[in-house]
């Protein structure tokens, strides 16, 4: 786990990096891959993309390289201003760090940080990719914003939970391994010293 800011800032970094190009991918193959194929009768969702000029983001194509840039600096704000403090906050008022297992907490993050950040996510995304060419309605986005939400959701909960989670948390521990054994040691001192005392 994180122990200071800069290492919250290089862990969200990290999330983020991952996780934006797993729902960049899944957004445009998974969800919208058929229909891009069908609007342009290409055989490959990169070829309807080619085709297409590039995804469509507030009504102008950009290439895919654009999209994931845009879509990494709007998510890695708001896991710093929101998503990590926030979801840290919601899993302390259901379990105490101190007294739950480090696993069960960790999940309790991880759960907290997807719902608050996939309704806002897609809440960005309904106005990065609203179809702004045939004109602009409120009750679009809205409806569009449930639709996403409702798509990403379960990928959210999954991917985090069985294959980000664990990946960046196997990343950051090599990279933090010193620390993270230093803080080991000096939370095995004190119950030595306990043990010593009961001893004598």
């Amino acid at each position: 786990m994180p122990n200071n800011q800069f290492q919250r800032m290089v862990f969200a970094f990290l999330t983020v990096i991952v996780t934006v190009h797993a729902y960049v991918f899944y957004s445009l193959y998974v969800i919208n891959g058929g229909t891009f194929m069908s609007l342009t009768g290409e055989t490959s969702v990169l070829g309807a993309i080619r085709s297409m000029g590039g995804v469509s983001v507030f009504g102008f194509p950009m290439p895919i390289w654009a999209v994931v840039a845009i879509e990494f600096v709007l998510a890695y704000s708001l896991e710093v201003l929101m998503g990590s403090p926030c979801s840290f906050k919601l899993a302390a008022k259901v379990f105490d760090p101190r007294k739950t297992h480090p696993a069960l907490f960790e999940t309790a993050i991880i759960c907290a940080t997807v719902g608050l950040m996939c309704p806002a996510m897609s809440f960005i995304a309904a106005w990065l990719y609203y179809p702004y060419h045939d004109g602009f309605n409120i009750f679009t986005l809205l409806a569009n914003w449930l639709k996403l939400v409702c798509f990403n959701f379960p990928f959210a909960f999954f991917s985090q939970l069985f294959f980000i989670q664990p990946l960046i948390r196997t990343v950051f521990g090599f990279l933090f391994r010193r620390d993270i054994a230093k803080r080991k040691n000096a939370a095995a001192k004190p119950e030595r010293n306990a043990n010593s005392a009961v001893a004598a």
